[in-house]
């Protein structure tokens, strides 16, 4: 089986962005938030149980998940917002586990990446992982690189930071941090080949001939 690394950050800290530059070096990605959208598609596995649950008023008339309706009752609601992570997180794991044992068996991938940004927030994932990378940077520039990506207000995006770990906690699961503050995509695309190489190096030693 491969070596299960893990990729977290909070929203703005670049993490798919090293994700991505672990893919260019040949490692298997697996991104749990890719997932989760393929099961709120249309026919998608969690749809079913969501308008079952939750009301048919949040599946769109094109039989997606509503995700605008969705994302405003997570937020003013807990207790709401626990009740669809205990539909998708279920669901979301079985598709992370289903890739990986084909990235395993049908691939030559060195390293199986997981590309997962509420790692922090859940104790699934420890025992899931051989070891955690915590994309890392300052709150003030995670808010700057999402108001210039996806026009949000200042707001509305500390109110999405809030919903995540802090950094302290993604720290704490931390086996390797990528300080990804003033780098440009260069020079945070060099850390990302260094960091592979050590991994290469600690989990994929040479074989004596």
């Amino acid at each position: 089986m491969r070596p299960r690394i893990g990729i977290t950050g909070g929203i703005g800290s670049g993490k798919s962005t090293v994700a991505q530059g672990f893919a260019q070096w040949g490692c298997h990605v697996i991104d749990a938030d890719q997932i989760s959208r393929s099961l709120t598609l249309p026919g998608g596995a969690a749809i079913a149980p969501i308008a079952a649950q939750m009301g048919a008023h949040f599946i769109a008339a094109d039989g997606a998940l509503d995700r605008a309706q969705m994302r405003d009752a997570a937020f003013r609601d807990p207790a709401f917002k626990a009740q669809l992570e205990g539909i998708l997180h279920p669901l979301i794991r079985q598709q992370i586990d289903q890739q990986y044992q084909q990235a395993s068996t049908e691939t030559d991938a060195p390293l199986v990446v997981f590309d997962i940004p509420l790692l922090a927030e859940s104790s699934q994932w420890s025992p899931r992982l051989d070891q955690v990378i915590v994309v890392d940077c300052l709150e003030s520039t995670q808010i700057a690189r999402v108001q210039q990506r996806n026009q949000l207000s200042e707001s509305a995006i500390e109110a999405i930071m809030a919903q995540q770990a802090s950094r302290l906690q993604r720290l704490r699961k931390a086996d390797w941090v990528l300080w990804n503050e003033t780098l440009s995509l260069q020079a945070l695309g060099d850390q990302v080949f260094d960091l592979y190489n050590q991994l290469i190096a600690n989990f994929c030693p040479p074989q004596p001939d």
